[in-house]
């Protein structure tokens, strides 16, 4: 026989965890902010995603480790939305455990009756009754919420993957910052750099907003492998701030107002998931790309016979100061997510030596004529 005391402390226990689980549901799903919660942190990063991570370390393909990624964000809903489910169970039971002197695998089961309004069970006391009555419009709280949540989740992440869509075209895949200017300066498209550059701004404003809201779309995957939001961000960061060092008297003013807005995208979303970052480094920091790296850029502008004013050794200070603002932030969420690893974007802890070559099309034009020679590309190629 339990002890009376006992089960009013596990009522108390109960009520404690009702309350905080319902707290965590609310910063969760509710609050319309930066608010996290420990415990749907704890549970979709680091015990879902670690899980999946370990599970992609199983192979060394990465085309079947994106595949393998891709699911873990949408898991990660589904097991927070089921551990919150059963952790009020849990808290109701021990609730109603001290007030209708049942067993605990009783309580229980009228906790669960209650929860998902089976009314199989259930008594005529007061106390017990309004305790039914709150499980019931908890269960049905909980499952309306995250079906509403839905809606607004997959709105963001289909808005943030429409230029990254569209950034295919002209910067490859995975894009990569001199490829962007390179491709609009070989077919003439230079002046449309302004347009461009205004949709990045308020597309960064967009994320910012959404993604430092609901943090878990920080991990999900773009549906093409090559794609992915944090590389596509980094390569129009670095284009502008390449614009802006090799030609500053000609690079369009929105070149300035798309870097600004996107460190600080960068920085609401470092902030929403507590990853720290220097909010003012000095414009001669070192950064981690190398001036090897920027010559290869400066290399490809000039294949494209890209107009520059300096030099790269000239260029180079003035790009360092640009990309110091958001460099070290974009490297740590790439490696998080495990984006493509691209050019220009840092190493991936789960992707130890390796870098994909931007896509190109091949430039063929009518009167070309056949070579047998040379192949025609692979879809599949980027996978060997």
């Amino acid at each position: 026989m339990v002890p009376d005391a006992f089960r009013w402390i596990a009522g108390v226990f109960g009520l404690a965890l009702v309350i905080v689980t319902a707290g965590s549901l609310m910063r969760t799903l509710v609050v319309p902010r930066g608010v996290s919660s420990r415990l749907s942190v704890f549970v979709s990063r680091r015990v879902v995603r670690r899980t999946f991570l370990w599970i992609s370390d199983r192979t060394e393909s990465y085309a079947i480790k994106d595949r393998i990624l891709a699911l873990s964000a949408p898991m990660a809903l589904v097991v927070v939305l089921i551990v919150w489910l059963l952790l009020f169970l849990l808290g109701f039971a021990m609730i109603l455990w001290p007030l209708t002197g049942l067993s605990f695998a009783a309580s229980l089961r009228e906790s669960g009756s209650s929860m998902l309004t089976l009314g199989f069970a259930g008594q005529d006391s007061v106390l017990p009754t309004i305790v039914y009555f709150l499980a019931a419009v908890t269960g049905l709280i909980v499952i309306a919420l995250q079906i509403a949540y839905l809606p607004t989740l997959y709105g963001a992440f289909n808005r943030r993957e429409t230029l990254v869509t569209m950034l295919q075209s002209r910067a490859g895949a995975p894009a990569w910052g001199p490829e962007i200017l390179a491709r609009h300066n070989t077919v003439g498209l230079l002046d449309n750099l302004r347009h461009f550059y205004g949709d990045w701004e308020q597309w960064s404003a967009d994320v910012a907003e959404s993604h430092s809201t609901y943090p878990v779309l920080v991990w999900f995957r773009s549906p093409h492998p090559l794609r992915s939001w944090i590389v596509g961000l980094i390569a129009v960061l670095d284009s502008a701030a390449l614009y802006q060092s090799v030609c500053p008297s000609t690079a369009p003013p929105e070149t300035r107002l798309c870097i600004r807005m996107g460190f600080v995208c960068l920085r609401t979303i470092a902030d929403a998931i507590k990853m720290p970052y220097d909010p003012d480094p000095f414009p001669d920091e070192p950064i981690e790309l190398t001036y090897e790296e920027f010559l290869g850029g400066v290399h490809r502008l000039e294949a494209a016979h890209f107009p520059m004013e300096r030099t790269p050794e000239e260029a180079w200070p003035h790009f360092k100061g640009w990309r110091v603002n958001y460099e070290s932030i974009a490297y740590r969420l790439a490696n998080s997510v495990v984006a493509p690893p691209g050019p220009w974007t840092g190493t991936r802890d789960h992707l130890p030596g390796m870098t994909i070559v931007p896509q190109r099309p091949t430039d063929r034009r009518p009167g070309d004529k056949r070579h047998e020679d040379i192949p025609k590309a692979d879809a599949s190629a980027w996978r060997a």
